[in-house]
């Protein structure tokens, strides 16, 4: 039976800068892959039944691979791993499988579970592995990693950043160093000759964004617009001035796919220089000043589900009529327009400790909306960054020229073979089989769940629900009871915690201000009468380990006090309880004026609204539809951002003929 397996790789893993031509998928094609993605997934064989297949497999030949030598199994390991990934061949994968898990028994003390097994087998297979929290991710991609760098592919483990990057490596080094294999870890801090080497290593462990911004330095270090076909002639010819920092894109398991893969994906990652003083500096007082003046629904629309603004024709002629005679920029029409539609973005649309933070330096920081972090080094286009650095008062940083940009759609794409895990991805099936060829398989759970979800406690306010969470949160304390609190922003968390110290509730706060030190926080957050109040979860990576005696309280209580724009968020967070068959409770405590209502609830969110001011109640079923019905308006909304900053960026890319040939 065929596996799907890649072989392009192993063909092409020795030519100078493999990876895969990035061609436009046109809406008939669209349509014929996501056919065809739903066929393979009918005609897939069951991970159950591969399951119980290794199950039998290793019980029948526990003995034989305990008599090996090491040096046995690691010369058996990348012989069945050659055939495997050369042929297609079940019985090669199942062999190596299983010798890898004996490595690794061996290096690490673990023994994978056959559910780890059949994950490996998955991402071994090009696909993308949807596992739960708690299932050892980190040690199935160490697995798949190991054998497919044991049959000659490099291999890059994608993360969504450096602590995770160089933690997981470091767990997976002694597995690594029993097959004879090297590693490397890329995080931002390196020099290019550190990174040219860790990329050089069998495996390297890096960041989703370093790695990106590494392959555009790599275009533009050879005369600013080499493209990939330039780089091979000038590498042949020896005519580099400098060796390139990656050598291809060869094999990539993307650790928290769907946050790298579809949340990530809606902004284009942008390669800049520092270009100067901003142009204009001086009006952009003048235009947060004038701004401020100017009426919603009257003089300008916005779209805050998108952040856009758009000004009316009273709009137009008002600024029209209020910056007559000031010269400079406000002569020009288009020029005088962007200034203002900048200036309502800053002041309407972004929120200061929700979308961004004023670092210690006085510095603006964006804040990661789906994970709470901040981004380092990271700023917004075409004079937004500056339009809010000028609000808040905070001096100007310079403005940027842009080198190269490309989207994480077109890069990973071009992955010669990709494969990914996550514990939330089958609402997004149909789009990472379409965009990257990427089939997600849900890969069952070691032990049945022990999770307890409890009704939804609806509020009619926010200060209702604040006032309710926190009560809830010191009555689980007193009984000991391990809570985990997640928010939206950094604002809300912190107002959440000035509550829970006004009622004396002892508790830790990670979000975009205490970022450095999360990991150990979030290790503590399952002992006895621990709280910990979070912005979103998603992609933290750390377990959460219940402390002696939790079980016997329910486990680790888990309140979500605000549904996302996707669905999937909300479950990273509930899944945050009851991991390996643990118990764990989980409960959803919202208000009807919720971001997610007010801004993609519509009709039935106005007359929800309605039916809460004249009768004092909130009927439970009701907001469940309008909920379900506003995450599908926005899933819907962020879906086609994606599809339209993936159809500009190769417009832009053809229309400024950026490399030669595309990239």
């Amino acid at each position: 039976m065929s596996t799907g397996l890649m072989t392009p790789s192993l063909r092409l893993a020795r030519t100078a800068f493999p990876e895969r031509e990035d061609r436009a998928v046109h809406m008939a094609d669209q349509w014929a892959l996501g056919v065809m993605a739903g066929a393979r997934r009918l005609l897939a064989s069951s991970p159950a039944r591969e399951i119980a297949e290794l199950e039998r497999l290793m019980a029948q030949r526990a003995t034989e691979l305990a008599a090996l030598d090491d040096a046995k199994v690691v010369a058996r390991l990348r012989a069945a791993a050659t055939t495997a990934l050369q042929h297609k061949h079940r019985a090669a994968l199942h062999d190596a499988l299983l010798l890898v898990a004996e490595a690794a028994s061996r290096s690490l003390g673990m023994r994978p579970y056959p559910t780890q097994l059949v994950g490996a087998a998955t991402l071994v297979r090009g696909r993308l592995a949807e596992m739960q929290t708690g299932e050892g991710k980190t040690l199935t991609a160490g697995l798949a990693a190991c054998l497919i760098a044991s049959a000659g592919v490099p291999v890059h483990v994608v993360t969504v950043n450096d602590y995770l990057a160089e933690r997981d490596a470091e767990k997976q080094t002694p597995l690594f160093g029993f097959a004879g294999l090297s590693v490397g870890v890329v995080i931002h801090d390196r020099t290019p000759d550190q990174k040219r080497a860790a990329y050089g290593c069998d495996i390297a462990y890096c960041t989703g964004k370093e790695m990106v911004f590494d392959y555009l330095r790599d275009r533009v270090a050879e005369g600013g617009r080499a493209s990939v076909a330039q780089l091979r002639g000038r590498q042949l010819f020896g005519a580099l001035s400098t060796p390139p920092v990656l050598r291809g894109l060869h094999y990539a398991i993307v650790d928290e796919a769907d946050s790298i893969l579809i949340d990530e994906a809606r902004t284009p990652l942008i390669l800049a220089v520092k270009a100067g003083p901003v142009e204009n500096a001086d009006e952009l007082p003048r235009a947060l000043a004038l701004a401020a003046t100017l009426t919603p629904d009257e003089d300008f629309l916005l779209d805050e589900s998108r952040r856009e603004v758009r000004l009316t024709r009273t709009g137009r002629e008002r600024v029209t009529a209020a910056t007559t005679g000031w010269g400079g920029p406000w002569r020009a029409f288009h020029v005088r327009e962007h200034l203002m539609t900048q200036a309502l973005r800053a002041q309407r649309l972004f929120l200061r400790d929700q979308h961004y933070l004023i670092d210690s330096e006085g510095a603006v920081q964006i804040i990661d909306e789906y994970t709470g972090r901040v981004l380092p080094g990271r700023t917004w286009e075409q004079g937004l960054h500056q339009m809010i650095e000028c609000k808040e008062g905070v001096a100007l940083s310079e403005r940027t020229q842009t080198l190269a940009r490309i989207t994480y759609q077109r890069f990973f794409a071009r992955y010669l073979c990709l494969s990914g895990m996550t514990g939330t991805a089958r609402e997004m099936a149909g789009e990472l089989s379409v965009v990257y060829r990427l089939d997600t398989v849900t890969i069952p759970t070691h032990r049945p769940s022990a999770r307890r979800r409890l009704p939804d406690v609806v509020c009619r306010n926010g200060s209702e629900k604040w006032q309710a969470v926190a009560e809830e949160v010191a009555r689980r304390q007193a009984r000991g009871q391990p809570v985990l609190v997640g928010t939206r922003s950094v604002e809300a968390s912190e107002a959440l915690s000035q509550r829970l110290n006004a009622m004396g509730v002892r508790h830790a706060v990670i979000n975009a201000r205490q970022d450095a030190g999360e990991a150990e926080v979030v290790v503590q957050a399952g002992q006895r009468g621990a709280v910990t109040v979070a912005t979103n979860m998603a992609g933290r990576g750390t377990d959460i380990s219940l402390g002696e005696g939790v079980e016997a309280l329910g486990g680790l209580f888990v309140i979500l006090t605000e549904y996302h724009e996707s669905p999937r968020i909300d479950r990273q967070l509930l899944g945050r309880c009851a991991r390996q068959g643990q118990p764990g409770e989980c409960v959803a405590m919202i208000a009807i004026d919720d971001d997610l209502f007010t801004q993609h609830g519509g009709a039935s969110h106005d007359a929800l609204s309605r039916w809460s001011r004249l009768h004092g109640t909130v009927p439970a079923a009701w907001v469940v539809q309008c909920r379900k019905a506003a995450q599908s308006r926005a899933e819907r909304m962020h879906a086609r951002t994606r599809r339209d900053t993936l159809r500009q960026d190769r417009e832009l890319e053809r229309s400024m003929g950026f490399s030669g040939d595309p990239l």
